[in-house]
């Protein structure tokens, strides 16, 4: 009886033993799962309605979705998440989060979501620069430009074209009537002929600059309206044919402008060769390697063939569409600053002079190096009002965990660059323009870090892998224009008119001012 008992008992302690542990087990189990499954989701965001609401994002520019992304923000945290599209599009507004994507793992980060179809075609299934997938063709394809054309040793090969470019502009200033300038267009027109020249080697006629100029702003500005052909696009090419039919004569006009230029860019070369094999020299002479002469012998490593026309074309849009509007809308921002505060113009003008001298006509490149302050100025102007507050999107190589959420191999991550050069935690006061605090910042030899490598504070190129491969050539046509600009000119406020620094997004990711900058400009030295 009593070993009856006994083994009722053990059976009875043996039952709560299995039972608890079965729920410890359950218990690890579900808090694991529930760990992994938050883990493994993505970063907060809005509700929304299949298709509609995806649809209203898709709609919606980069302006218009950025205080709608700053208030989501503040309420659900640095990673929030937006249904665009057919896929889900992941915006980081943390500088850590970003310096740990694009620095840390960047491999992974520097891939390209699947471009629209509108995209594929403009790119020649992503033969661009900015568009191909992370990969051997786009390494051979950054490789070529940052080595064959933005070397520091050829980039000062251009310096001729530079000072032409300047000629152009000063010309086109000095034409104003009362010398009152509206100054957008006059710096858009010498930035494109200065990478005109730099893509085909030539000094076109002024008719023809401006013509490729047309076309090229008339796709640019189309943009935003034909990115809603990509939703649905057998649907859209049946209701919307006409825009449809827009798009592909716009794109037919850009074949006619610059398909010649690479054929006869294609041609001078060939017989620029045979003459050198004639005379037993080199070949080179007086002449300067252009964009297209670099993209006529690549080779793409997994095709094994040479670039196709359309697709050197597409090279080429890239190179005077990448590097146009976005230099000029920053250059124009630093002026109108320098017009709103005549306090720091005089202060740069006082450096210029105290570099180049009273008498000298114009600054010359080699002079920007003993200019602080212009970089200052520079640096301000990047930060305070950068021409893109988000860089071109990314997506990653597989699925990654970042700040605790995923970001899915079929989405995208967009990272907001005003948000992080107006970081108060890094500016004092950060929507004043101070250039003095760049003169002021410690950082270590080499100056301040704008590719974000040791820390992002502003990111106005992009930074990691994918950074802007031109934010050399950009610095230097920023500083070399800006300096010259003020050293032949004092620049002041229309009688009766005030600097509005306001925004509006007139480009596809480009915030321009609101209002154009106007200037009453009258030349500084004598004999300017």
């Amino acid at each position: 009886m009593n070993l009856k008992l006994l083994w009722q008992k053990m059976d009875l302690w043996l039952l709560v033993v299995v039972t608890l542990s079965v729920a410890a087990l359950l218990r690890a189990t579900v808090n694991l799962l529930s760990s992994a499954a938050k883990k493994k989701s993505l970063p907060p965001g809005p509700l929304t309605f299949p298709f509609i609401g995806n649809l209203l994002w898709l709609r919606k520019s980069t302006s218009e979705l950025e205080p709608i992304l700053r208030s989501l923000h503040a309420r659900l945290g640095p990673m929030v998440t937006l249904h665009i599209g057919s896929r889900p599009a992941v915006f980081v507004s943390s500088r850590a989060l970003a310096h740990q994507a694009l620095v840390h793992r960047g491999a992974v980060f520097a891939d390209r979501p699947p471009p629209l179809p509108i995209r594929r075609i403009l790119t020649s299934n992503q033969h661009d620069i900015n568009s191909s997938s992370y990969g051997p063709t786009w390494r051979l394809l950054r490789r070529n430009l940052t080595a064959e054309i933005l070397h520091p040793s050829r980039v000062r090969s251009y310096s001729g074209a530079r000072a032409w470019v300047l000629d152009i502009l000063v010309a086109e200033l000095k034409s104003q009537p009362g010398g009152v300038v509206r100054v957008v267009d006059h710096f858009r027109h010498a930035m494109f002929c200065l990478l005109v020249l730099m893509c085909f080697g030539d000094r076109l006629e002024e008719k023809q600059i401006k013509q490729i100029e047309e076309v090229e702003r008339q796709l640019f500005l189309g943009a935003g309206r034909f990115n809603l052909l990509s939703f649905w696009p057998r649907l859209t090419k049946l209701v919307l044919r006409k825009r449809w039919k827009e798009f592909y004569e716009l794109y037919e006009n850009l074949k006619r402008v610059l398909v010649p230029l690479i054929r006869a860019r294609s041609k001078a070369k060939r017989e620029q060769l045979s003459k050198a094999k004639e005379d037993g020299n080199d070949g080179d002479g007086d002449w300067i390697l252009s964009y297209v002469d670099t993209l006529l012998d690549l080779e793409l490593p997994e095709e094994k063939r040479k670039l196709e026309e359309d697709e050197i074309m597409s090279l080429c849009n890239e190179f005077l569409t990448a590097g146009t509007d976005t230099t000029s809308t920053a250059l124009q921002w630093i002026m109108a600053n320098l017009v709103k505060y005549p306090e720091i113009q005089e202060r740069l003008y006082d450096e210029i002079k105290s570099v180049v001298g009273h008498g000298a006509e114009q600054v010359k490149e080699e002079d920007l190096q003993r200019m602080g302050y212009l970089k200052a100025v520079v640096l301000e102007g990047l930060r305070r009002h950068p021409p893109a507050h988000f860089v071109v999107p990314h997506a990653v190589t597989e699925d990654a965990e970042l700040g605790g959420y995923v970001i899915p191999k079929d989405g995208s991550i967009n990272f907001m660059v005003a948000e992080m050069g107006w970081d108060p935690e890094v500016w004092e006061d950060p929507m004043a323009f101070k250039p003095e605090r760049f003169l002021n910042c410690e950082e270590e030899a080499g100056g301040f870090d704008i590719t974000g490598s040791r820390e992002i504070k502003m990111m106005p190129f992009g930074v990691g892998r994918r950074i802007c491969p031109g934010y050399g050539l950009a610095m230097l046509h920023l500083e070399y224009f800006v300096a010259n600009l003020v050293w032949l000119f004092r620049w002041q406020k229309v009688a009766g008119e005030e600097v509005d620094l306001s925004e509006k997004q007139e480009l596809t990711l480009v915030l321009v001012m609101k209002s154009p900058l106007r200037a009453q400009i009258s030349p500084r030295n004598s004999g300017n």
